[in-house]
């Protein structure tokens, strides 16, 4: 266990570099921020979250290798992940008509949990990389005489709070910008914004090729 807690460093920093580069992750959080608020962009991130710690079980008991290696597999991740970032897509573009509600950040709308958790999650799971990543990635940090499905598992977690981290930074960076968000056309150029790049991140998906 010492030898693992060892790598914990240079798997952090790792994973949160990871996390940084904009994609499939990034655009949900920004999304939900923009569009929801920063309670809601919470949710998803916990959602998210998650995903990641499905996805290090999963690589764990070697189910995640089997999108790594079989075509037909990776090809039904990757449709059903283009598939919900283009309805996510154009739920977002549906928001640019409201000046209000949902759109407002500061409003006093309640947004229920699971509704938001459920963003964040099928936003991960329908993501290519993130099992790649954790079929290919992970189990080069975990130590030789360490069991591997269980030092996976593990480093998920950390992986999983190096993305908090970093998302929960994002969702602090744009609420502190709500003053400048509140005006109607920047709020809804931001939203806009946002809808055409998810669209954007689903058509490379779309292009994306088996490893």
């Amino acid at each position: 266990m010492i030898d693992l807690v060892k790598v914990f460093p240079a798997f952090f920093l790792t994973a949160l570099l990871l996390a940084i580069v904009p994609g499939q992750g990034v655009a949900m959080v920004l999304r939900q921020s923009i569009v929801g608020g920063k309670r809601p962009a919470f949710y998803s991130v916990l959602g998210n979250s998650s995903g990641l710690l499905i996805w290090g079980a999963a690589s764990g008991i070697g189910l995640s290798a089997v999108f790594a290696k079989s075509p037909t597999a990776f090809n039904i991740l990757k449709y059903a992940g283009v598939t919900y970032l283009g309805l996510l897509s154009f739920q977002t573009l549906l928001q640019v008509r409201k000046e209000f509600g949902k759109f407002d950040l500061k409003s006093n709308v309640k947004v229920n949990f699971l509704p938001a958790y459920r963003v964040g999650l099928l936003t991960n799971l329908t993501n290519v990389k993130a099992a790649v990543f954790a079929v290919a990635f992970i189990p080069q940090f975990v130590p030789k005489n360490f069991n591997l499905g269980l030092g996976i598992f593990i480093l998920s977690c950390v992986q999983a709070c190096a993305s908090t981290s970093w998302y929960s930074s994002l969702i602090l960076a744009v609420d502190k910008s709500a003053v400048a968000l509140q005006k109607p056309r920047v709020r809804r150029a931001l939203t806009a914004i946002s809808a055409l790049g998810i669209l954007a991140l689903a058509l490379g998906l779309l292009f994306t090729k088996p490893r």
